[in-house]
């Protein structure tokens, strides 16, 4: 019987050796996961480098945009929660409950995209409304004075009537206010008191100049945060039906009812402000990055970029610097009080047309216009509409579903909600409402004060000093708050504040028709690129840089044709950010629902049907 021979013995690097002769292609299955687990955490410290490096750079751009940018859309949201506007919310509440939500979001839609048409307005010319209202109108080549005395100065006064309506009701709000905080304060007395907030206004300086006054937007930013925090808190203590509140935002047959629909205008009329439109294209000309190639012209060419021209007033020479504390002082109050007027005009008297100036230059435009566009559309949406809403909540709430005497459908004034607030849920709450209207009132009225300032400035002109103006305007609205405030008390106050309502809502057509043509127009809406260097899209986003490194021209065009609707492009050495034909249907749409609902009020006014 033969001996079995021994199977031989192969070593793991022969077995290796084989495998990867057979299998040139394949690694063997020890080197396989050798491989797999030096890989792994490699691919892990990768992804998370890759997740430090994304989030660190959010956090950047966050805080660099609210550091720079964050303040112009928080004033302009003031004006779209004014008195006026608690006014009609208590109205439409009281009346449908929460069926009308859905027109408070619509108007804060349409709110937002007419505000950031005036933001971009100003970011790329440099110019506010009125100043380009002027421009267009007052040196015609052909008819120059029909269109003078025929369209621009009754266009001015329009826009006046409108400042001086939102600065009634401002006023009057406020001054309810403080008589709801101290019950035997009569009525005048308030309507005295809250004038003299054009002293504060004083305190700001000039917050119209090139350069942010962040005192005054910090100000600002936190009466708008009072009325939020106040309003939040009258809500939590009270029985609210949500879902029916949640439903409300969508649209139902109940929008479409007689009374309903002459509510729905008031609210669109009451929301949507033309004096806000002035003043945020006004502070949206100010230079928020302080880069220095922005402020100055290319040396190679003088049509190289247009530069970001500053006022006077903002810095005086070095030479006139004070040391000492009094010197500092005489020197401030004398700048605030000098009646002789100060800073050179937005541009020289020999420009008669827009062909006859430059725009802001390129690297200007995209560091400010993306940061503008999405600090309006953030501050409208999260303050604007959302303090809307919870006045109309609350309204709904207190009185359409209320049950027993209380809960009544007829409109509710400012007096009745805060009784009904103080009987319902108590004291704290109702001091909490008072308190909220006066910030909003008082606010509102500081922003109307200033937007007439912008509106004298662009349309005449006028070289007198911003207190001048400043004053003139708080008399205008002062002089009919006070005969109102004698001659009808309280009870004229509600009426009162609709009629104002009214006023604003028939003048806006007027203010928003120029509005939107000019910013459809790729003849005022271009901005010069420069001959030797490009900046980058990335300044749209970050924190500009120096000595940028540009990409080629229609990298920038198609950034800006991604992030906008415009007929951006690089024709004859101009990148255009002019409204496309989808954006300029948008906002005819818009003017043409604003005429709509106008003409319609004033059908139903007439009639005798209004509310």
């Amino acid at each position: 019987m033969s001996t079995p021979v021994p199977a031989a013995r192969v070593s793991y690097r022969q077995s290796t050796n084989y495998l990867k002769h057979l299998y040139p292609s394949t690694p063997t299955m020890p080197e396989a996961v050798v491989a797999d687990t030096e890989c792994r955490p490699r691919a892990a410290a990768r992804k998370g480098a890759r997740w430090t490096s994304t989030v660190h750079n959010i956090a950047s751009r966050l805080y660099h945009h609210t550091r720079k940018h964050t303040g112009v859309g928080i004033v302009c949201s003031v004006a779209y929660f004014d008195p006026g506007n608690w006014g009609v919310d208590l109205q439409a509440g009281s009346q449908y409950g929460y069926s009308l939500l859905f027109c408070v979001l619509l108007a804060g839609l349409f709110a937002a995209f007419l505000q950031v048409l005036a933001c971009r307005l100003g970011v790329v010319t440099g110019l506010d409304l009125a100043s380009h209202c002027r421009l267009l109108l007052h040196d015609r080549p052909r008819h120059k004075m029909l269109w003078r005395w025929g369209v621009l100065y009754p266009l001015y006064v329009l826009s006046e009537i409108a400042i001086i309506s939102t600065d009634l009701a401002e006023m009057l709000g406020s001054a309810i206010a403080l008589v709801l905080l101290f019950p035997s304060l009569p009525l005048w007395a308030g309507v005295l008191l809250t004038a003299s907030d054009v002293m504060l206004i004083l305190a700001f300086d000039n917050p119209l100049k090139s350069r942010p006054v962040k005192i005054f937007e910090y100000s600002i930013s936190f009466l708008v945060l009072a009325v939020l925090i106040c309003m939040a808190l009258i809500i939590a203590r009270i029985d609210v039906r949500w879902g029916d509140a949640f439903k409300g935002f969508l649209p139902s047959k109940a929008l479409f009812t007689n009374g309903a629909l002459y509510t729905t205008v008031g609210i669109l009329g009451a929301t949507i402000m033309p004096h806000s439109l002035f003043l945020g294209s006004h502070l949206a000309t100010q230079d928020r990055v302080a880069l220095e190639e922005v402020h100055t012209r290319s040396e190679t060419s003088s049509l190289d970029c247009s530069s970001h021209k500053h006022d006077d007033e903002d810095d005086g020479p070095a030479s006139t610097r004070l040391t000492t504390f009094p010197e500092r002082l005489r020197e401030r109050l004398g700048r605030t009080f000098n009646l002789r007027g100060s800073g050179n005009p937005k541009y020289p008297a020999n420009v008669l047309a827009h062909r006859d100036r430059e725009n802001n230059s390129l690297d200007f435009i995209l560091a400010h216009i993306y940061h503008g566009m999405a600090n309006m559309i953030f501050s409208l949406l999260g303050f604007a509409v959302i303090i809307n809403a919870l006045i109309l909540i609350l309204a709904g709430a207190v009185f359409y579903y209320a049950s027993g005497a209380r809960g009544s459908i007829n409109p509710a004034s400012l007096f009745d909600a805060h009784t009904l607030i103080k009987d319902m849920i108590g004291k704290p709450a109702a001091l909490l409402f008072a308190l909220a209207l006066l910030a909003s009132g008082q606010s509102a009225s500081i922003v109307a004060t200033l937007a007439g300032q912008s509106v004298s400035e662009g349309f005449l002109r006028w070289k007198v000093s911003p207190v001048v103006r400043r004053l003139l305007t708080r008399l205008l609205g002062l002089i009919p708050s006070m005969v109102v405030a004698i001659a009808v008390g309280k009870n004229g106050i509600s009426a009162l504040l609709v009629a104002s309502q009214v006023v604003l809502s028939i003048v806006l057509p007027f203010i928003t028709l120029p509005l939107i043509y000019l910013t459809s127009s790729s003849e005022i809406m271009k901005a010069r690129q420069p001959c030797s260097e490009t900046p980058s899209p990335d300044m749209a986003f970050s924190p500009p840089r120096t000595n940028t490194h540009a990409p080629m021209s229609g990298d920038i065009v198609e950034v800006v044709d991604r992030s906008l609707d415009t007929e951006a492009a690089a024709d004859n050495g101009y990148v255009y950010f002019s409204s496309g034909k989808f954006m300029t249907s948008i906002g005819v749409l818009i003017w043409l629902v604003i005429v709509a609902a106008n003409i319609y009020a004033l059908v139903t006014l007439g009639l005798g049907e209004g509310a």
